[in-house]
């Protein structure tokens, strides 16, 4: 079995929702806004055969990543399939890549947890993103600190991207 076909169980082909550029942020009601981290997107998959941390090139990153393969293994559920960004962080709390890509960086590795598209067998991607958001903020309520929740905004979108670049700005 190919890590595409270990990702997908019963659920087709399932490639993680990446953003789009935009001249400017989208606004007004309906609108959910997340930072977008600097790390490797990660479909992170638990079956009854195990934990797979998979990227969108098809590669199998669990053991590059254990920390975040051992909470994903730990939560409480029979099958899930997570669609995340593994990162690292600087002493200022920001993603950067460089950091993820040095030696021994594993241990400190977080898998942040955008989107929940299955959980114990049921597809959950025709169910509304806030429903799924939901969803993944109680499976991965008290898991391991490897295992987060991204965070998201519902305020005005160019209010979310000025303050999001002001914080950059000052680090």
């Amino acid at each position: 079995m190919s890590l595409r076909e270990r990702t997908r169980p019963g659920l087709g082909v399932i490639e993680p929702c990446l953003p789009s550029p935009a001249k400017a942020p989208p606004s007004g009601p309906g609108w959910i806004h997340e930072i977008k981290h600097d790390g490797f997107r990660i479909l992170a998959r638990k079956d009854a055969t195990g934990v797979w941390l998979t990227t969108r090139a098809g590669n199998d990153f669990s053991s590059r990543f254990p920390f975040i393969a051992m909470a994903v293994g730990k939560l409480p559920v029979s099958s899930c399939l997570i669609d995340g960004e593994a990162i690292v962080c600087d002493e200022n709390g920001l993603a950067v890549f460089e950091l993820i890509r040095r030696q021994g960086a594993s241990a400190s590795a977080v898998l942040c947890a955008f989107d929940l598209l299955e959980l114990d067998g049921e597809d959950l991607r025709r169910e509304p993103i806030e429903k799924r958001k939901q969803l993944l903020a109680e499976l991965l309520a008290g898991s391991h600190v490897s295992l987060v929740s991204n965070e998201c905004f519902e305020e005005d979108g160019a209010i979310v991207y000025r303050e999001a670049r002001t914080r950059t700005r000052r680090l």
